[in-house]
């Protein structure tokens, strides 16, 4: 999972001799916080407030009442005019960027999302992408003054993390290069009908299809999740996807899972629209796929369990695969 892989390859960044190395590491510290896969579904002892997820048995009749979706897909578009993308880039640097003391943003990618970082650096029009040394991820470095300045406009409003707001005030806004922004503010509206929560899911979330076989029946689990240290952006996505929150006091952890097959129409209906622009939109397809299927009671039958088998075995993988 790409929680788990993205705290992997953060475990020795204090051994690089970028400049930024400081903000970085408070990007380790952040990592390190979300040990736990978010493929691990079985519940454990320090696991409270889970729920079960709403399963759908093979050979059953509990998909009768799932409601259904389109089975046609739209074209994959990003963000057309700058309010727009200025909700995705909110949503991306809340979810993985750090404002340093150094007057730099640094934001994280896996591998898979080279172009993601080069599409933002092209935006921004400033910036430098570069390969962390002996590990699968890049990071996109925007130092000059100019890029930033453009960057504090586009998320104006839009931020929605307290932490993220106060580096801004802090390493940022404190620069008197700056003083043309007369008031940054955060984003308090608890309406996500735009591309923050796109942007915040091409940061920390993942789409896992679980295969439970006890007793002869075999359970589909669709769940979309989010692992943050605190759990204030998780009660506002809940409150707009439905779903729970649980916490993992072991790792001091909060989680986002959509519980049930309704919560995973009202993601699919969000993502339908407001599409991310990571790999992981190729593994949303895929869970959505799953979910039509289910729809359709074609996972009651064996050739549809295996469709829906190997819809799982082939997430996360890197490939241009297009979806039949």
């Amino acid at each position: 999972k790409f929680i788990s892989f993205v705290m992997w390859l953060f475990a020795g960044i204090t051994s690089l001799s970028f400049k930024y190395s400081n903000c970085q590491k408070v990007i380790v510290t952040k990592l390190k916080q979300r040990s736990q896969s978010a493929g691990n579904f079985l519940m454990t002892s320090d696991v409270i407030n889970e729920r079960t997820s709403e399963t759908l048995r093979h050979k059953s009749k509990d998909s009768e009442n799932i409601k259904k979706i389109s089975i046609h897909v739209s074209k994959h578009l990003k963000p057309v005019n700058e309010l727009d993308f200025g909700h995705y880039l909110a949503g991306l640097i809340d979810g993985d960027g750090h404002f340093s003391s150094a007057l730099q943003l640094v934001i994280a990618f896996s591998e898979l999302d080279a172009s993601l970082a080069y599409f933002i650096k092209e935006k921004i029009g400033f910036g430098n992408v570069r390969k962390v040394k002996n590990k699968k991820a890049i990071i996109l470095v925007i130092s000059h003054r100019k890029g930033l300045l453009k960057i504090l406009n586009l998320i104006n409003g839009k931020i929605r993390s307290e932490n993220k707001l106060r580096q801004i005030t802090k390493n940022i806004l404190s620069n008197s290069y700056f003083n043309s922004i007369i008031n940054f503010t955060g984003n308090s509206d608890l309406d996500l009908n735009n591309y923050w929560l796109a942007g915040f899911s091409d940061a920390d979330a993942s789409f896992q299809i679980k295969l439970i076989t006890r007793n002869n029946k075999t359970e589909v689990r669709l769940n979309f999740q989010i692992d943050q240290k605190r759990n204030d952006l998780l009660i506002l996505i809940k409150n707009f996807l439905g779903g729970n929150i649980g916490y993992r006091k072991s790792q001091d952890t909060y989680y986002y899972n959509s519980t049930s097959f309704g919560s995973a129409k009202k993601v699919i209906n969000y993502f339908d629209k407001f599409h991310m622009l990571s790999s992981k939109h190729i593994n949303f397809l895929k869970w959505r796929k799953a979910y039509i299927i289910i729809q359709d009671k074609n996972h009651l039958i064996e050739s549809g369990l295996l469709k829906i088998m190997n819809l799982k075995n082939t997430m996360n993988r890197k490939n241009s695969e297009t979806m039949d």
